[in-house]
Protein backbone atom coordinates (compact mmCIF):
# COMPACT_ATOMS: atom_id res chain seq x y z
CA UNK A 1 0.00 0.00 0.00
CA UNK A 2 0.97 3.79 -1.06
CA UNK A 3 0.50 6.41 1.36
CA UNK A 4 1.64 9.87 0.41
CA UNK A 5 2.25 12.11 3.61
CA UNK A 6 1.78 15.61 3.04
CA UNK A 7 4.57 17.82 3.07
CA UNK A 8 5.14 21.51 2.78
CA UNK A 9 9.02 21.82 2.01
CA UNK A 10 9.07 20.35 -1.74
CA UNK A 11 10.45 23.15 -3.51
CA UNK A 12 10.75 21.41 -7.29
CA UNK A 13 6.71 21.65 -7.32
CA UNK A 14 4.57 24.59 -8.95
CA UNK A 15 2.45 24.75 -5.46
CA UNK A 16 5.13 25.61 -3.66
CA UNK A 17 5.00 29.60 -2.73
CA UNK A 18 7.94 30.46 -3.56
CA UNK A 19 8.02 28.50 -6.98
CA UNK A 20 6.83 31.67 -9.39
CA UNK A 21 8.65 30.48 -12.36
CA UNK A 22 7.62 26.61 -12.23
CA UNK A 23 4.09 28.13 -11.21
CA UNK A 24 3.29 30.46 -13.76
CA UNK A 25 4.35 27.38 -16.63
CA UNK A 26 1.96 25.32 -14.93
CA UNK A 27 -0.72 27.95 -14.51
CA UNK A 28 -0.61 28.63 -18.30
CA UNK A 29 -1.01 24.75 -19.16
CA UNK A 30 -3.46 23.75 -16.70
CA UNK A 31 -5.51 26.72 -17.69
CA UNK A 32 -5.33 25.99 -21.58
CA UNK A 33 -8.00 24.17 -22.91
CA UNK A 34 -9.72 23.35 -19.50
CA UNK A 35 -13.07 22.08 -20.05
CA UNK A 36 -16.07 24.31 -19.76
CA UNK A 37 -19.08 22.35 -19.06
CA UNK A 38 -19.78 18.82 -16.86
CA UNK A 39 -20.50 17.15 -20.11
CA UNK A 40 -16.73 17.71 -21.37
CA UNK A 41 -16.21 14.93 -18.43
CA UNK A 42 -18.30 12.77 -19.31
CA UNK A 43 -16.60 9.18 -21.03
CA UNK A 44 -18.84 6.47 -22.00
CA UNK A 45 -17.63 3.26 -21.22
CA UNK A 46 -19.17 -0.08 -21.66
CA UNK A 47 -18.16 -1.87 -18.04
CA UNK A 48 -15.22 -0.83 -15.26
CA UNK A 49 -14.67 -4.25 -15.06
CA UNK A 50 -13.11 -4.79 -18.57
CA UNK A 51 -11.94 -1.29 -19.33
CA UNK A 52 -10.27 -1.25 -23.27
CA UNK A 53 -6.95 0.67 -23.30
CA UNK A 54 -8.84 3.19 -25.29
CA UNK A 55 -11.32 3.64 -22.52
CA UNK A 56 -8.51 3.88 -20.06
CA UNK A 57 -6.34 6.84 -22.16
CA UNK A 58 -9.48 9.07 -22.63
CA UNK A 59 -10.39 8.71 -18.56
CA UNK A 60 -6.67 9.05 -17.08
CA UNK A 61 -6.68 12.20 -20.02
CA UNK A 62 -9.00 13.89 -18.27
CA UNK A 63 -8.06 12.90 -14.98
CA UNK A 64 -4.86 14.63 -15.61
CA UNK A 65 -6.05 17.69 -16.65
CA UNK A 66 -8.93 18.48 -14.36
CA UNK A 67 -8.54 15.82 -11.25
CA UNK A 68 -11.60 14.27 -12.28
CA UNK A 69 -13.53 12.37 -14.89
CA UNK A 70 -17.24 10.94 -15.22
CA UNK A 71 -17.35 7.92 -16.61
CA UNK A 72 -20.95 6.80 -18.15
CA UNK A 73 -20.96 2.94 -17.87
CA UNK A 74 -23.52 0.69 -19.36
CA UNK A 75 -23.49 -1.61 -15.90
CA UNK A 76 -27.11 -0.05 -15.02
CA UNK A 77 -28.50 -1.04 -11.20
CA UNK A 78 -25.73 -3.39 -11.30
CA UNK A 79 -24.76 -3.68 -7.01
CA UNK A 80 -21.52 -5.52 -7.58
CA UNK A 81 -18.91 -3.84 -5.64
CA UNK A 82 -16.53 -5.21 -7.77
CA UNK A 83 -17.66 -2.63 -10.93
CA UNK A 84 -15.78 0.36 -8.69
CA UNK A 85 -12.88 -1.42 -7.13
CA UNK A 86 -11.91 -2.24 -10.67
CA UNK A 87 -11.90 1.02 -11.78
CA UNK A 88 -9.83 1.92 -8.81
CA UNK A 89 -7.34 -1.01 -9.70
CA UNK A 90 -7.18 0.32 -13.55
CA UNK A 91 -5.60 3.49 -12.23
CA UNK A 92 -3.07 2.01 -9.93
CA UNK A 93 -5.03 2.68 -6.53
CA UNK A 94 -4.16 0.08 -3.76
CA UNK A 95 -4.65 2.01 -0.72
CA UNK A 96 -8.21 1.54 0.14
CA UNK A 97 -9.35 3.63 3.33
CA UNK A 98 -11.46 0.84 4.96
CA UNK A 99 -12.84 2.90 7.33
CA UNK A 100 -15.33 1.43 10.38
CA UNK A 101 -18.67 2.20 8.68
CA UNK A 102 -17.64 0.37 5.39
CA UNK A 103 -18.70 -2.88 3.80
CA UNK A 104 -17.06 -5.76 3.83
CA UNK A 105 -15.27 -5.06 0.41
CA UNK A 106 -13.92 -2.13 1.68
CA UNK A 107 -16.39 0.08 0.05
CA UNK A 108 -19.18 2.32 1.63
CA UNK A 109 -22.61 2.04 0.73
CA UNK A 110 -23.94 5.45 1.29
CA UNK A 111 -27.78 5.37 1.55
CA UNK A 112 -30.54 6.38 3.87
CA UNK A 113 -30.32 4.67 7.19
CA UNK A 114 -32.42 5.14 9.53
CA UNK A 115 -31.55 2.97 12.02
CA UNK A 116 -28.18 2.13 13.87
CA UNK A 117 -25.10 4.58 13.97
CA UNK A 118 -25.34 5.48 10.36
CA UNK A 119 -28.48 7.45 10.75
CA UNK A 120 -25.71 10.07 13.00
CA UNK A 121 -23.73 10.32 10.32
CA UNK A 122 -25.02 13.17 7.30
CA UNK A 123 -24.26 10.92 4.75
CA UNK A 124 -26.26 8.30 5.47
CA UNK A 125 -29.28 10.97 5.27
CA UNK A 126 -30.82 12.78 2.65
CA UNK A 127 -29.56 16.22 4.11
CA UNK A 128 -27.38 18.14 1.67
CA UNK A 129 -23.81 18.17 2.37
CA UNK A 130 -21.19 21.55 2.09
CA UNK A 131 -18.36 21.87 0.50
CA UNK A 132 -15.31 19.43 1.32
CA UNK A 133 -12.93 16.99 0.20
CA UNK A 134 -12.69 13.88 1.85
CA UNK A 135 -10.97 12.67 4.81
CA UNK A 136 -10.34 15.94 5.94
CA UNK A 137 -10.28 14.20 9.55
CA UNK A 138 -8.08 11.46 9.08
CA UNK A 139 -4.29 11.78 10.17
CA UNK A 140 -1.51 12.96 8.55
CA UNK A 141 -0.04 9.66 7.35
CA UNK A 142 -3.16 8.55 6.29
CA UNK A 143 -4.94 11.17 3.76
CA UNK A 144 -7.17 10.58 0.92
CA UNK A 145 -5.71 11.49 -2.29
CA UNK A 146 -8.22 9.64 -4.40
CA UNK A 147 -11.91 9.67 -3.97
CA UNK A 148 -14.19 7.53 -6.26
CA UNK A 149 -18.26 7.21 -6.90
CA UNK A 150 -20.05 4.69 -8.68
CA UNK A 151 -24.11 4.97 -8.71
CA UNK A 152 -25.99 1.76 -7.91
CA UNK A 153 -29.77 3.52 -7.45
CA UNK A 154 -30.04 7.36 -7.99
CA UNK A 155 -32.86 9.28 -5.94
CA UNK A 156 -36.48 10.27 -7.43
CA UNK A 157 -35.30 13.70 -6.74
CA UNK A 158 -32.16 15.82 -6.04
CA UNK A 159 -29.21 14.56 -5.11
CA UNK A 160 -27.23 16.53 -7.67
CA UNK A 161 -23.09 16.86 -7.11
CA UNK A 162 -21.16 20.21 -7.41
CA UNK A 163 -17.35 19.35 -8.45
CA UNK A 164 -14.18 21.87 -8.37
CA UNK A 165 -10.62 20.74 -9.31
CA UNK A 166 -8.63 21.91 -5.98
CA UNK A 167 -5.91 22.71 -8.15
CA UNK A 168 -8.00 25.32 -9.54
CA UNK A 169 -9.47 26.46 -6.11
CA UNK A 170 -5.48 27.00 -5.52
CA UNK A 171 -4.74 29.13 -8.73
CA UNK A 172 -7.66 31.58 -8.08
CA UNK A 173 -6.44 31.81 -4.40
CA UNK A 174 -2.66 32.11 -5.48
CA UNK A 175 -3.53 34.67 -8.35
CA UNK A 176 -5.97 36.59 -5.98
CA UNK A 177 -3.07 37.04 -3.28
CA UNK A 178 0.33 34.67 -2.76
CA UNK A 179 -0.26 35.11 0.86
CA UNK A 180 -3.30 33.00 1.20
CA UNK A 181 -1.33 29.87 0.20
CA UNK A 182 1.27 30.81 2.46
CA UNK A 183 -1.52 30.93 5.45
CA UNK A 184 -3.27 27.82 4.13
CA UNK A 185 -0.27 25.84 4.33
CA UNK A 186 0.42 26.73 8.09
CA UNK A 187 0.11 23.54 10.15
CA UNK A 188 -2.07 24.65 12.44
CA UNK A 189 -4.65 26.48 10.16
CA UNK A 190 -7.06 23.54 10.57
CA UNK A 191 -8.48 21.71 13.87
CA UNK A 192 -10.66 18.71 13.83
CA UNK A 193 -11.85 18.05 17.43
CA UNK A 194 -11.65 14.51 18.56
CA UNK A 195 -14.80 12.42 18.36
CA UNK A 196 -16.03 11.42 21.93
CA UNK A 197 -18.90 8.18 21.95
CA UNK A 198 -21.25 8.35 24.54
CA UNK A 199 -19.52 6.61 27.18
CA UNK A 200 -16.52 9.25 26.66
CA UNK A 201 -14.61 7.26 24.95
CA UNK A 202 -12.54 8.95 22.01
CA UNK A 203 -13.04 6.88 19.36
CA UNK A 204 -11.22 9.62 17.31
CA UNK A 205 -8.31 11.78 18.34
CA UNK A 206 -7.87 15.29 17.48
CA UNK A 207 -6.27 16.16 13.93
CA UNK A 208 -4.69 19.55 12.77
CA UNK A 209 -2.70 20.46 9.69
CA UNK A 210 -3.03 22.65 6.77
CA UNK A 211 -5.21 23.40 4.15
CA UNK A 212 -3.11 22.96 1.92
CA UNK A 213 -0.07 20.96 1.28
CA UNK A 214 2.85 19.29 -1.15
CA UNK A 215 3.71 15.40 -1.64
CA UNK A 216 6.74 14.21 -1.64
CA UNK A 217 6.11 14.22 -5.50
CA UNK A 218 5.25 17.72 -5.67
CA UNK A 219 1.20 17.04 -6.20
CA UNK A 220 -0.98 19.40 -4.77
CA UNK A 221 -3.63 18.19 -1.85
CA UNK A 222 -6.06 19.61 -0.10
CA UNK A 223 -7.93 19.28 3.16
CA UNK A 224 -10.48 21.39 3.89
CA UNK A 225 -14.59 21.66 4.81
CA UNK A 226 -16.93 24.16 5.02
CA UNK A 227 -19.20 23.33 8.00
CA UNK A 228 -18.89 25.29 10.91
CA UNK A 229 -19.77 22.97 13.48
CA UNK A 230 -17.17 20.69 15.57
CA UNK A 231 -14.08 22.44 13.33
CA UNK A 232 -11.34 24.88 14.44
CA UNK A 233 -9.53 27.31 12.00
CA UNK A 234 -6.62 29.13 13.81
CA UNK A 235 -7.34 32.80 14.89
CA UNK A 236 -5.53 34.43 12.25
CA UNK A 237 -6.56 37.56 10.01
CA UNK A 238 -5.10 36.54 6.95
CA UNK A 239 -6.01 32.96 6.78
CA UNK A 240 -9.69 34.31 7.78
CA UNK A 241 -9.44 36.30 4.72
CA UNK A 242 -8.28 33.51 2.41
CA UNK A 243 -11.02 31.18 3.47
CA UNK A 244 -13.64 34.16 3.16
CA UNK A 245 -12.04 34.50 -0.13
CA UNK A 246 -12.89 30.53 -0.99
CA UNK A 247 -16.13 30.39 0.41
CA UNK A 248 -16.78 33.23 -2.17
CA UNK A 249 -15.26 31.19 -5.20
CA UNK A 250 -17.05 27.98 -3.72
CA UNK A 251 -20.66 29.75 -4.09
CA UNK A 252 -20.20 32.08 -7.11
CA UNK A 253 -21.24 30.92 -10.35
CA UNK A 254 -17.47 30.28 -11.14
CA UNK A 255 -17.25 28.61 -14.65
CA UNK A 256 -14.43 26.11 -13.19
CA UNK A 257 -17.81 24.66 -10.57
CA UNK A 258 -19.17 21.72 -12.57
CA UNK A 259 -23.08 20.72 -11.72
CA UNK A 260 -24.67 17.73 -12.38
CA UNK A 261 -26.72 14.63 -11.32
CA UNK A 262 -25.38 11.03 -11.92
CA UNK A 263 -27.48 8.31 -13.11
CA UNK A 264 -27.29 4.75 -12.35
CA UNK A 265 -24.21 3.29 -13.98
CA UNK A 266 -22.30 6.41 -13.49
CA UNK A 267 -19.58 7.52 -11.59
CA UNK A 268 -16.84 9.57 -10.95
CA UNK A 269 -12.83 9.15 -10.55
CA UNK A 270 -10.88 11.81 -8.90
CA UNK A 271 -7.67 12.98 -6.83
CA UNK A 272 -10.05 14.09 -3.80
CA UNK A 273 -11.69 16.91 -5.46
CA UNK A 274 -13.92 19.63 -3.78
CA UNK A 275 -17.34 18.58 -3.68
CA UNK A 276 -20.52 19.02 -1.82
CA UNK A 277 -24.21 16.97 -2.43
CA UNK A 278 -27.78 18.48 -2.77
CA UNK A 279 -30.64 17.31 -0.61
CA UNK A 280 -32.61 14.52 -2.13
CA UNK A 281 -36.02 12.66 -2.02
CA UNK A 282 -36.62 8.46 -2.29
CA UNK A 283 -39.35 7.18 -3.24
CA UNK A 284 -40.31 3.15 -3.54
CA UNK A 285 -39.01 2.61 -6.91
CA UNK A 286 -35.89 4.95 -6.31
CA UNK A 287 -33.32 4.87 -3.43
CA UNK A 288 -30.69 6.57 -3.54
CA UNK A 289 -27.68 4.24 -3.85
CA UNK A 290 -23.86 5.16 -4.67
CA UNK A 291 -20.72 3.41 -3.84
CA UNK A 292 -17.60 5.58 -2.27
CA UNK A 293 -13.89 4.41 -2.49
CA UNK A 294 -11.19 6.67 -0.87
CA UNK A 295 -7.91 5.87 -1.21
CA UNK A 296 -4.70 6.76 -0.39
CA UNK A 297 -2.75 6.75 -3.32
CA UNK A 298 -3.20 9.20 -6.16
CA UNK A 299 -4.44 8.19 -9.57
CA UNK A 300 -1.64 6.83 -11.58
CA UNK A 301 -0.25 9.03 -14.53
CA UNK A 302 -1.89 12.48 -13.18
CA UNK A 303 1.28 13.75 -11.22
CA UNK A 304 1.09 17.79 -12.10
CA UNK A 305 4.75 17.75 -13.53
CA UNK A 306 4.69 15.21 -15.94
CA UNK A 307 3.56 16.67 -19.26
CA UNK A 308 0.51 16.35 -21.33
Amino acid sequence: MSQIKPQTSCVNSPFHPDNNDLFNHWRDQKLQNYPEKISDLIVEIDDPRSLTLNEFITLQKSCKKTNMVIYASKTGNDPNPEIPLSMGRAFGLEGLNKNWLADDSGLTSLKVIDKGIRQQYIPYTNKAINWHTDGYYNTADKQIHALNLHVVQQAATGGENALMDHEIAYLLLREKNPDYIRALMKHDTLTIPARIDEGGTITRKEETGPVFSITAEGNLHMRYTIRVNNVIWTDDPLTKEALKYLEELLYSDSPYIYRGRLEAGMGLVSNNVLHDRAAFTDDETHQRHYYRARYFDRLVGTDALTDD
